[in-house]
């Protein structure tokens, strides 16, 4: 197995050292790895949050810019050629709706004229947001999206781009307060750390050698231990082989005493057998319980906890719910005196409910002796046919010569008071409320004024110099004749 993994990491460098494009991709993998070890270590031991000056910071953005430059695709433009960042980072836009806000973010700042500076100041929003690594987690596997800005070869399509996304969740502990307004993230990065990078590049090249040549001498060492080995157990297999022999002829012996001993030992060993598992059982209850446990211990913490926050809030409602209190009872106060009167309506409504049932049943008991007068009245109808018909002539002309004696009383009782009898055709609409006369509202001569009412509206009877007996007047005149009566009560 030893020799398998020496070979197959030989294999791996070999490949690695024909390809360019993977060492380079190696190479980046490193200095990510150092870069965000380097972050996270500095930051956790300051115990601070980071700002735009932090050098591991720079270098960390500097890293980065150049794991997505690997691979890009340059296109042309009207000033040339360029390759530009900003491309396949608005595609997250698209993958992810929460990425639109640092993407309109980044376009309403005035300061960034050219993509590149988009690019870097999407970088510094999205670490300060702790969304970095999803946001390229989501950006990775939509490889069919990024072959449009990336070579087949490059980092954000192979593997080494899914290893550094996974270092980038590390990230999320680190509070990150950065100033992009105030820099200028169009400009190219400093001398300094470009020459950093290119010594530290250098020096992580000069490791790979070293590796790859301490590889090949630990193959050389592994195949000649390989090779000892295969003697030695050629050697040891022949011994093996007649030890063999001999240990199967014993066997054949002692199988027969094996028989008897395991025929005796049976009980004991179903024995033991029950003994183990009730002891296993039994370990397992109390690993069980233990665990509850120490969980019931924790759960008892943490409702100490709350309990103790709660009682500190209680004391703080206790106030607020004193003058609520006092609210309410006030209220209950207003409710009740409300809830009285409407009982007193209640009553009133109960009565009137009663006195409707008394009213229900005396129309029933009418209407009982309704049917039974129909059924007299069907016995009686053929008789009284020709009786009706004169008996209705008769009632119409009976019924038109007493309204007619009827005007003509109540026209002379205004002659003598001195009023003006307004006649039936010159009212269409009552004088008070002007609601049109119909069949269902009639018309009414007031016996004082003479004009013509609506019942409603001279629904009033008073006795009048003229007529002793009370007769009907309208509202008005009821109201006058009150006035004069209580103003001379002789």
């Amino acid at each position: 197995s030893r020799y398998l993994l020496s070979i197959a990491s030989l294999s791996l460098i070999i490949t690695t050292l024909r390809d360019p494009m993977a060492m380079e991709r190696a190479n980046l993998l490193n200095m990510a790895k150092l870069s965000i070890k380097g972050l996270i270590e500095s930051a956790l031991s300051f115990g601070r949050t980071l700002d735009s000056d932090y050098p591991p910071l720079q270098q960390f953005f500097v890293v980065m810019e150049h794991c997505l430059k690997h691979g890009l695709r340059v296109k042309k433009s009207f000033l040339g050629f360029n390759k530009s960042l900003w491309g396949p980072l608005e595609l997250v836009e698209k993958l992810c709706p929460e990425a639109a806000e640092i993407s309109a973010s980044v376009r309403d700042l005035p300061g960034l004229k050219t993509p590149l500076g988009r690019a870097r100041a999407w970088l510094r929003l999205a670490l300060m947001q702790k969304r970095l690594a999803d946001y390229l987690r989501l950006l990775i596997t939509r490889k069919d999206l990024l072959s449009d800005f990336y070579e087949n070869s490059a980092l954000m399509l192979e593997e080494e781009g899914a290893v550094i996304v996974g270092l980038l969740v590390g990230l999320n502990v680190i509070d990150a307060n950065l100033c992009v307004k105030g820099e200028d993230l169009d400009s190219q990065v400093s001398k300094n750390n470009i020459i950093k990078l290119q010594e530290e590049n250098q020096q992580l090249r000069s490791e790979n050698t070293l590796i790859l040549l301490k590889t090949q001498q630990h193959l050389e060492l592994t195949q000649g231990d390989v090779s000892v080995e295969r003697d030695t157990y050629k050697q040891s297999r022949q011994g093996l082989d007649e030890m063999y022999n001999e240990v199967r002829r014993q066997l054949k012996e002692e199988c027969q005493l094996r028989q008897d001993v395991e025929n005796e030992l049976v009980v004991q060993v179903s024995m033991k057998q029950e003994m183990e598992l009730a002891m296993k059982l039994l370990e397992k209850d109390i690993h069980e319980k233990q665990d509850t446990l120490i969980g019931l211990r924790q759960q008892l913490d943490e409702v100490k906890a709350i309990n103790v926050e709660m009682y500190q809030k209680m004391q703080v409602q206790a106030h607020t719910h004193r003058h609520i209190i006092q609210q309410l009872e006030t209220d209950l106060k207003i409710e009740r005196e409300w809830r009285q009167t409407l009982q007193n309506d209640l009553h009133r409504e109960r009565d009137s409910v009663a006195q409707l049932s008394t009213e229900a049943l005396q129309i029933n008991g009418l209407k009982k002796e309704f049917h039974r007068l129909q059924d007299e009245n069907v016995q009686l109808k053929t008789i009284c046919e020709d009786q009706e018909k004169a008996l209705e002539e008769l009632g119409s002309k009976l019924s038109e010569s007493k309204l007619k004696i009827e005007d003509i009383k109540e026209a002379n009782k205004a002659l003598q008071g001195g009023q003006v009898w307004l006649k039936d055709k010159e009212a269409t609409h009552c004088k008070l409320c002007e609601k049109e006369f119909s069949i269902s509202r009639r018309k009414h001569h007031c016996r004082n004024c003479g004009e013509i009412f609506c019942n409603s509206c001279s629904d009033n009877e008073l006795p009048l110099p003229a007529s002793p007996k009370p007769v009907r007047v309208c509202d008005t005149c009821h109201a006058l004749l009150l006035q004069r009566c209580s103003s001379n009560p002789t």
